[in-house]
């Protein structure tokens, strides 16, 4: 599963571009840091069940940087359809 947004051609990464796609229908499957705030975590999956996206939990954001490529950590990121 985390080799698809290794490889995705169309992905976002960070909360805003995150929520950006959920709102406006564009988000295939979102993964989520597991130590991500609590706000953010919960705002996200919120609107993932609201819309029927599938979410991946990865355990730590430090991993999720490491997955999309970026030096920093990352609280969530996206597959864009």
């Amino acid at each position: 599963m985390e080799h698809e947004l290794h490889n995705a051609p169309n992905r976002v990464v960070g909360q805003r571009q995150v929520l950006r796609a959920l709102e406006g229908d564009k988000a295939a499957r979102v993964y989520l840091g597991k130590d991500a705030d609590g706000f953010i975590y919960h705002r996200i999956n919120g609107l993932c069940e609201e819309k029927n996206v599938p979410v991946t939990v990865v355990d730590s954001m430090q991993e999720l940087g490491k997955l999309c490529s970026v030096d920093v950590p990352a609280a969530a990121a996206a597959v864009l359809k």
